[in-house]
């Protein structure tokens, strides 16, 4: 039985990093992942032992979700598929001489083509998932696609027509707290028309519109009891309060995938696909401040707007999805379902 074909062909790109991003991960003791459903790859930036920057990339079929659990790991949307990823190493071991982590994925469950975006596990370890195709939120079944769990007020029926672009999942006290979309819409594919100013966050508890006027948000994070968001069209970080959305910074692309550590906020940037999202507002803030939109994350202290640290990349990789940090692993590696290095990978639990 032959191994399957990579998902994508390997990316030609070049990476670059602002000065001191290896020594923030360092001192953190943290390294930095994120998707890339483009170049079909999962991206994870370490620190090695020379104190250098390692990236290291596990190619999976359209990565886009990525959060981490209380465990160790992390779950990621992919395709049609829902992962676990668990790592494999315990304290003090290392993988190749320089990984601290390695991180396998334990769980891959089949969902079909879901158009999933953001993940997150709650307080009893289940994984919800934004499921776009179905306006929803759902989680695993082990019969079904899915099981639905939450869908907007606004959304008369339980469709197939990705009628609001939901995409984004704001995770709370182990349970869903907010989530973005792109617009109200009630129609198929509704949300197109609305891109410019249509967004909305909603409180999940209530259903309630949380913020409105935004422009393709993504990315809904609480961190520290706010609510904090993209507003994607306009390149904007920013929190909702008192039903209003403040914007913080102004990032030079296309924002997707927020996390944060401490009062640092890290931001994937992504190059805008004109066809689809020209005459936004990013636009005319890129052209303003001379600006050409790239790929990659930055840093930004949340208290000043300020970017402290960046990483960019340059080639063919145009589009990232989501961002995470992974506390305790400071170089890490991943593998991916089916690889020869899944195969020949074997773990034991302690003697």
């Amino acid at each position: 039985m032959s191994e399957p074909a990579d998902p994508a062909p390997a990316p030609e790109a070049s990476y670059s990093a602002s000065h001191g991003l290896a020594a923030r991960l360092a001192r953190a003791g943290m390294s930095l992942l994120f998707t890339s459903y483009q170049s079909g790859r999962l991206y994870l930036v370490g620190v090695k032992p020379d104190g250098g920057l390692n990236v290291h990339h596990t190619a999976l079929a359209k990565p886009m979700g990525l959060r981490r659990d209380g465990a160790g790991g992390f779950a990621m949307t992919a395709g049609f598929h829902v992962l676990r990823f668990a790592n494999a190493l315990a304290p003090g071991q290392a993988a190749n001489g320089i990984f601290d982590a390695c991180y396998v994925p334990r769980r891959v469950h089949v969902t079909g083509e879901l158009d999933a975006h953001d993940v997150g596990v709650d307080a009893d370890g289940r994984v919800i998932f934004v499921n776009t195709r179905f306006n929803c939120l759902a989680a695993l079944s082990d019969r079904h696609s899915f099981t639905p769990v939450w869908r907007p007020s606004f959304v008369s029926a339980l469709v197939d027509e990705d009628r609001c672009h939901l995409n984004g999942l704001a995770m709370a006290d182990g349970a869903p707290a907010f989530v973005t979309a792109a617009s109200r819409s009630d129609t198929i594919d509704g949300w197109r028309d609305r891109r410019a100013d249509g967004g909305v966050a909603i409180s999940v508890a209530t259903g309630e519109i949380a913020c409105e006027g935004l422009s393709m948000p993504h990315s809904p994070r609480v961190h520290e009891g706010r609510l904090w968001l993209l507003n994607s069209g306009a390149g904007e970080l920013g929190r909702v309060e008192d039903g209003r959305f403040h914007p913080v910074a102004f990032v030079p692309g296309f924002a997707r995938g927020l996390t944060f550590h401490g009062r640092f906020a890290f931001v994937g940037l992504s190059k805008p696909r004109y066809a689809r999202f020209e005459g936004l507002a990013l636009d005319r803030r890129l052209r303003e401040s001379d600006s050409t939109p790239w790929c990659g994350v930055q840093v930004i202290d949340a208290d000043t707007g300020v970017c402290v640290d960046w990483f960019r990349i340059d080639g063919t990789v145009d589009e990232l999805y989501d961002v995470e940090v992974a506390p305790g692993a400071l170089c890490p590696m991943a593998v991916a379902p089916m690889s020869p290095e899944a195969a020949q990978l074997i773990a034991l639990p302690p003697a």
